[in-house]
């Protein structure tokens, strides 16, 4: 052995598709499905906000975010499946898939602090008003 062998790095974790077992590429489906899910919750408690709009799927939006919130809690931060991920043989964490690892890192308290003021502005602002016709607008007035 040279001293140049010892500055070679090994190979960083597998990141490709084929190197992947069974495992490791459903839990990449399931996770990526369930951060397209979050980040059309994360819209439309926006959209609500901004238009006062409220509905049960809004309030399910929230509870959806906070059971996230929740599992990242009980992860410190990390997604609490994390190392079942490694031992399924994927151990690249999900947001370094598409971002650089200090981008990847830092997603989660950004996206965590946009979540809370969007439910923030939910609470503070209030619901706009319902427009409804009045029970016998089509009839004509009798004049």
């Amino acid at each position: 052995m040279t001293g140049n062998d010892a500055t070679v790095q090994p190979p960083g974790p597998a990141r490709g598709w084929a190197t992947l077992g069974g495992r490791a590429r459903a839990w990449r489906v399931v996770h990526a499905s369930w951060s397209v899910a979050q980040l059309g919750c994360l819209g439309y408690i926006w959209a609500s906000a901004v238009t006062g709009r409220r509905s049960p799927q809004l309030w399910a939006s929230v509870a959806f975010l906070f059971v996230e919130g929740g599992a990242l809690v009980v992860g410190r931060g990390d997604c609490p499946v994390g190392q079942l991920q490694t031992e399924w043989g994927d151990p690249v964490p999900f947001f370094e898939l598409i971002l650089p690892p200090r981008a990847a890192k830092a997603a989660v308290p950004v996206l965590a602090a946009v979540s809370l003021t969007g439910v923030a502005a939910l609470v503070l602002r209030r619901p706009g008003l319902k427009v409804r016709a009045a029970p016998n607008s089509g009839a004509s007035s009798g004049q």
